[in-house]
């Protein structure tokens, strides 16, 4: 309360303005900032557990001899479970509390790379890291649904984009912890830095998150900004009348067609984002002559794109697009066409060529990977959002499944010229999926559910 306190006497009322209208400015303004950068901490983290294997595939191969099929299938596995786990705790997070929900869920997945660490057969690394991809899920849709209830239709692009950010952070940041500590420790304190690093930042979360504005007694977001006065006397509806969640899956999110066309383009966006970030560091190793450190600076860069792709993806479709997230989606999708040609083209052995093409590569994908989920969010329903996001999430990590055996077999038998033909298909496919949606509005379901 003492920092709340602090908050409270830096925002004089403004003119005109009740004491009650300025008590919930104040409050709103702590609020948000608090769970916005909660989340993003906590995001953040959630990626050095589940980035932290893709630094230690190296040493694996060296060490134990692991293939690369072996190592593609332990990708896999993650992948499967953590995409069916994003489903269906988006189903469940929307009738359930963030704070926990996330919290628990990265102490866990730390817990898993101690476990992980700990091993040394195949059948045991699959394992713990299919209990690890299980707790993942956790991670994903709570923040859609925290952005989606503190974070109105016309910011919640530039919110989002810098949340998105968190990903780039945690996979720039833990290929310096994870690849020091493999060539220093060994392989497993690669696993085991990182997860106890996740534990306490569990605790964190736990501590620092809260619900939805009505359980702090505030209004809805759509009423604090004076935005959609339709849409909040129809949640306020809803609060009296709750919809089940069986009604929240089957009416706004499985009979919505756009979901659909949304969850395929996401599939091959996420084969495409997966594989670079996996198979970019051993392919800069092997094709292009780079050493081990050399390479991971390639992945330094890929996150660092990333960062800056979210971002411009977020204040572009909210300034320029009117909250249309179907053009950026489009453009960017175009552009990784030609950037993933760019990094196969390039020379052997030029570190710089390799660094601007990941850091391209990286730009370009992270905008559609942020503004898919988001779209799914807004074009189905508001109390919908953690279910929508978690539906074409699932279908999504489908792709990011395929990106691990799958890859790891087109690489072994048809070498890297295979692996690249596999990323220009997916890009085009992508392309063709998200241009129809050029001129879709955002909160297109609540508009019509309103109107009905």
């Amino acid at each position: 309360m003492r920092v709340l306190d602090l908050l409270r006497s830096s925002l004089p009322k403004k003119d005109g303005e009740s004491e009650e209208e300025a008590a919930t400015r104040q409050k709103y303004s702590y609020w948000r900032i608090r769970i916005f950068y909660s989340m993003y901490i906590g995001y953040a983290f959630y990626y050095f557990t589940r980035k932290s294997f893709t630094f230690a595939m190296p040493s694996l191969m060296a060490t134990l001899g692991m293939t690369k099929i072996q190592l593609g299938a332990l990708a896999t596995i993650l992948s499967v479970t953590y995409g069916l786990s994003k489903f269906l705790s988006g189903v469940i997070s929307d009738k359930s509390n963030p704070r926990y929900f996330m919290g628990v869920g990265l102490v866990l997945t730390g817990i898993c790379n101690l476990l992980f660490g700990m091993s040394s057969g195949f059948l045991f690394f699959a394992i713990f890291w299919g209990m690890n991809g299980w707790f993942q899920g956790w991670g994903w849709p709570p923040c859609a649904k925290l952005l989606t209830h503190w974070y109105s239709q016309s910011e919640r692009g530039r919110w989002w984009g810098v949340w998105n950010t968190s990903h780039n952070v945690g996979g720039a940041i833990i290929p310096l912890i994870a690849a020091f500590a493999a060539s220093q420790f060994g392989w497993r304190y690669a696993m085991f830095i990182p997860g106890v690093l996740c534990i306490g930042a569990g605790f964190f979360l736990m501590n620092r998150l809260r619900d939805t504005p009505r359980t702090l007694g505030l209004p809805p977001i759509e009423k604090y900004r004076g935005e959609a006065q339709s849409l909040q006397e129809d949640e306020e509806r809803e609060e009296k009348t709750p919809i089940s969640a069986r009604q929240i899956l089957l009416d706004y999110v499985i009979k919505n067609k756009l979901m659909w066309f949304l969850a395929f383009a996401y599939f091959f966006v996420y084969v495409i984002r997966t594989a670079l970030n996996d198979w970019a560091q051993i392919f800069l190793l092997e094709a292009k002559g780079l050493s081990l450190l050399k390479a991971s600076t390639g992945i330094f860069w890929f996150e660092i794109g990333g960062f800056f792709g979210s971002l411009a993806a977020g204040w572009t479709s909210d300034s320029i697009f009117s909250g249309r997230r179907g053009p950026v989606n489009a453009i960017f999708s175009i552009g990784v066409v030609f950037a993933v040609v760019g990094l196969w083209a390039i020379p052997s052995g030029s570190l710089i060529l390799s660094s601007i093409m990941m850091f391209l590569v990286g730009f370009l994908i992270f905008g559609p990977q942020m503004l898919i989920g988001m779209a799914a969010a807004e074009l189905s329903h508001k109390r919908a959002a953690g279910t929508a996001s978690g539906f074409v999430g699932w279908i999504g990590y489908l792709g990011a499944a395929s990106a691990g055996m799958p890859i790891g077999y087109v690489c072994e038998v048809w070498g890297w010229s295979g692996f690249f033909v596999v990323m220009g298909v997916c890009s085009v496919i992508s392309v063709t999926l998200l241009v129809p949606f050029w001129n879709v509005e955002g909160a297109g379901m609540e508009k019509q559910q309103t109107a009905s």
